[in-house]
């Protein structure tokens, strides 16, 4: 059996039925030969596009020059009602500066730091699910949920439960649905001053979640100069002052970054977690291996290590379903890739959905196959073809927490609840993140 997949495109369209197909889903507007290219070519009047998919070519702009590509701003257009300057789009010496600070939050000891949080919000996800036993659920919805839970129970010591917590997520399911992935800055070149055309709703919400996350920096701020802080993420990142420099970052820059830590810890956290527990679903001897695997588990950071099942199950699912699909970078100085001549200011595509599932380098790439990870070509291929968090000097920061909360939630909830598919099979599109096109409907028992 083979896990979902989208439809691709015909070979040849029209450009302006290419910018339809991608604004509809980044997924299936792209052809099938993408599976087996190791670079492909797209031209627009106004700049070329490569899609690379040899792992050399990857190392050279993610390793060994990252300088040379910076993220590209043109797809940065549609994310900047909400993500203002922070470190997921900025670039250059700004971009620096702003993981010198955020870095040191992320290392190894804070992990175990913020377990007891992670499993507050895991315990809270099982008695969310527990009401719901005999029902048919859409995961999705549970998932992010869950995620955004441990995103503030992490970041400012509160629970999903909170008033502006939960009201940060009610807008952010809001923005979700109304804000395209790509913006048509992202097709024309249009100046600073030239109007982007969001909807509406894109901008209002926006707005009002950084209004609310605004109150939140500021009340710890207070709290930081009174001595009462606890903690936390928040606190961590809030005193942290760049060595080089010696200042923090002010409230501005604050909310600009934990709109990014909600955006990137929540929504592809919550992208991932789904589809592992569809893949679980629909693969039931593998739903089996986990339960029986976690019915050791328990409230101490030491037990996460011993999840490996797990890890390899949420590692595969990763892989199937990366939760950013694709990754933009661009040309600072004329290139030569695989004999091609690529001009200066050219777009580089480097998209975890093909890579993941390169003909040429994986063995059977669609299947679901969490066993591939100790085989050679697995151990390969994770070296060289696996990016779910990016990879290099702009590797996601919270890549290591992502996977402990990732293997918690997925061995916590199949500890308790056996899950089974119900109706037509989920259809993978891409939008902010890889997400189901209906959502991802199963039935939830309780494990006896």
């Amino acid at each position: 059996m083979i896990p979902p997949k989208p439809t691709p495109r015909p070979d040849k369209v029209s450009l302006r039925q290419y910018v339809k197909l991608f604004r509809q889903d980044l997924l299936s507007a792209q052809p099938q030969r993408l599976y087996r290219a190791w670079m492909a070519e797209f031209r627009t009047p106004f700049f070329r596009s490569y899609m690379i998919n040899q792992p050399s070519l990857i190392q050279t702009v993610l390793k060994e020059r990252p300088d040379d590509f910076p993220k590209s701003q043109r797809v940065s257009e549609g994310l900047k009602p909400l993500l203002g300057e922070s470190v997921f789009l900025t670039n250059g010496e700004t971009w620096k500066r702003q993981r010198r600070i955020i870095d040191p939050a992320f290392e190894g000891g804070r992990l175990r730091d913020t377990f007891p949080a992670m499993w507050a919000a895991a315990e809270s996800a099982v008695a969310r699910l527990e009401r719901n036993v005999g029902q048919d659920i859409e995961i999705e919805e549970e998932a992010s949920h869950a995620a955004a839970d441990v995103i503030f129970r992490t970041l400012f010591s509160i629970p999903i439960e909170h008033e502006i917590a939960g009201r940060v997520f009610s807008e952010f399911r809001t923005y979700q649905r109304s804000a395209p992935i790509v913006n048509l800055g992202a097709f024309l070149p249009l100046p600073r001053w030239f109007p982007r055309f969001f909807h509406k709703d894109t901008k209002s919400t926006a707005a009002s979640i950084r209004a609310l996350i605004t109150g939140l920096t500021e009340e710890r701020m207070a709290a930081i100069e009174a001595g009462t802080a606890p903690d936390d993420l928040a606190t961590k990142i809030m005193t942290t002052v760049d060595p080089e420099t010696g200042k923090p970052f002010d409230t501005n820059e604050m909310v600009d970054q934990v709109a990014i830590f909600f955006l990137a810890g929540h929504e592809t956290s919550a992208s991932a977690l789904a589809w592992a527990l569809y893949l679980c679903a629909l693969f039931p001897e593998w739903q089996e291996k986990i339960a029986q695997e976690a019915q050791g588990l328990e409230a101490d950071f030491a037990a996460i290590s011993r999840l490996k099942i797990s890890r390899d199950v949420f590692r595969e699912a990763l892989r199937l379903y990366p939760p950013v699909p694709m990754m933009v970078r661009e040309t600072t100085c004329p290139e030569d890739f695989r004999k091609r001549e690529i001009r200066e200011g050219s777009q580089i595509v480097i998209s975890p959905w093909h890579l993941h599932r390169q003909e040429r380098l994986w063995d059977n790439p669609d299947a679901f196959d969490p066993t591939r990870w100790q085989t050679e070509n697995g151990k390969q291929c994770a070296r060289e073809a696996y990016v779910p968090f990016s990879a290099g000097a702009r590797v996601c920061t919270g890549a290591g927490f992502a996977m402990v909360e990732g293997v918690l939630m997925l061995s916590m909830i199949l500890k308790h609840f056996k899950l089974t598919p119900v109706g037509d099979p989920p259809v993978p599109i891409a939008h902010l993140t890889v997400r189901s096109r209906d959502g991802i409907n199963l039935r939830i028992e309780r494990r006896i």
